[in-house]
């Protein structure tokens, strides 16, 4: 009678036991997936258009060679937006009015006047992006000038945070559509099988140290980790009114995001590889447009013109969701700098401002795509540069202020962070020193490096 009676008491508290953990996993699934968002849409929009044919090229140009930075790529961007998260959080600051408050007007100026550039310069590759990929449909460049920019305000416009992130979140998921075209392209008669890509992600040099190297490397980190990320990504966090009790789960945000965007840009190299660098002869593509077209006689019969589709939809996808971001993280530092409201729960009527930068910042830039004869492909490469050689200066504030007692309380950096942070900066501050010194002399790593492509 006492065993039976033991057994059932035992039985009775495993089952609450389990309940309780259940009941737990189903509210912290809950609290996560009502946080998810900034750290996802983030990463994601940093596969733009830009980043498209950036990965298009190296992959045509290196094979599979250079896979390997990518999977680094993905602890550098966790580490790097991981900040954000917690900076956001605890302040209740964006990020440009945290550097006015902690640094000064001098160099929160500063940040900002690079900020308003790097994001215009990139703004024109997004339209350029875009463009191409309607171009491709047969759609004339002025009406996707025109459609995209008032889709763009009409999803800003609505009024409600919310309303934002679900739509974004939506266009998110389209940015899958190169993993089918990566697996099409390695049944292509060229393709030299997955043990070949398994290489790509072992450490390597294909052809040694060269201008042409470094550049590529540079625009590879440039369209990963940009200035704008860290201003957008923590103004997100501000104006969806997450607080310290949602760090935790914003960094798992941010995780899952820093392995999206990573797996999807791994996709890309692997389908232009597949189909371009191992074809006899090799084709070195210039952009994402003429990817798509490249590819159709090179895939397997039947999927040729679907995977042109498939490219040209997530080409003006990631052009979208990338002009949709970097638009905003423009207008809500210049509210910040400026003292204007600046919160997508506002109306035009109440945020007046906010919304005319924005405005600007796109009919600006896409009026750019529309000139004869523009230097659209330049523009596009030279961006991720330009980009990565002014992320050093938004590195440095933003570790500075996550060690700032001040600011983040119990939450500064750890050690460890303060390591895997000051490392990542010291490293891209290097490449882009070396990147500049190979530019002044062509012949510094040897004869014939020279030259960028």
């Amino acid at each position: 009678m006492l065993t039976s009676l033991r057994e059932e008491a035992t039985l009775v508290y495993w089952l609450s036991k389990t309940l309780h953990r259940i009941g737990r996993s189903r509210r912290q699934a809950g609290i996560f997936f009502a946080v998810l968002g900034p750290g996802i849409i983030t990463m994601v929009a940093d596969n733009d258009a830009g980043g498209i044919s950036t990965y298009a090229v190296t992959g045509s140009k290196y094979g599979f060679s250079l896979l390997w930075i990518l999977a680094i790529l993905v602890p550098v961007a966790y580490c790097i937006q991981e900040m954000t998260v917690r900076l956001g959080a605890v302040t209740k600051r964006g990020h440009a009015e945290a550097v006015f408050e902690g640094f000064g007007p001098v160099w929160g100026w500063f940040m900002v006047f690079d900020l308003v550039v790097v994001n215009w310069l990139t703004l024109i590759t997004e339209y350029i992006g875009m463009v191409e990929a309607m171009n491709l449909f047969g759609v004339p460049p002025i009406l996707t000038y025109l459609g995209v920019t008032a889709v763009l305000l009409a999803i800003v416009m609505s009024g409600r945070y919310w309303t934002f992130e679900k739509l974004t979140l939506l266009f998110c998921v389209f940015n899958l559509v190169y993993i089918p075209a990566a697996l099409w392209s390695m049944k292509g008669p060229a393709a030299p099988g997955w043990g070949r890509v398994a290489e790509g992600l072992l450490p390597g040099v294909t052809g040694g140290f060269s201008t042409d190297f470094l550049f590529v490397l540079l625009a590879i980190i440039g369209t990963t980790i940009t200035p704008w990320q860290i201003f957008f990504q923590q103004s997100s966090v501000v104006d969806k009114g997450l607080d310290i009790h949602d760090i935790r789960f914003g960094q798992w945000d941010t995780l899952v995001g820093s392995l999206l965007t990573c797996i999807v840009a791994a996709f890309i190299i692997i389908t232009t590889a597949a189909a371009f660098h191992f074809h006899v002869p090799p084709i070195v593509v210039e952009d994402a447009k003429q990817t798509a077209e490249a590819l159709v006689p090179l895939m397997p019969a039947g999927r040729g013109e679907l995977a042109r589709r498939l490219f040209a939809i997530g080409l003006f996808d990631a052009g979208f969701l990338g002009a949709l971001c970097i638009s905003l993280s423009t207008s809500w530092a210049m509210g910040e700098i400026f003292g204007w409201a600046h919160s997508l729960n506002k109306s035009v009527r109440d945020a007046p401002w906010f919304y005319v930068a924005y405005v600007v910042i796109l009919l600006s830039a896409g009026a750019v795509v529309l000139i004869p004869g523009a230097p659209l492909v330049t523009i596009t490469m030279y961006v991720q540069v330009v980009a990565i050689t002014l992320l050093p200066a938004c590195l440095v504030f933003l570790i500075l202020l996550l060690n700032d007692k001040g600011f983040m309380g119990e939450h500064v950096n750890t050690r460890w962070q303060n390591v895997a942070n000051i490392t990542i900066t010291v490293a891209i501050i290097l490449l882009s020193t070396a990147f500049a010194l190979t530019i002044l002399f062509p012949h510094l790593l040897g004869p014939g490096s020279g030259g960028t492509i």
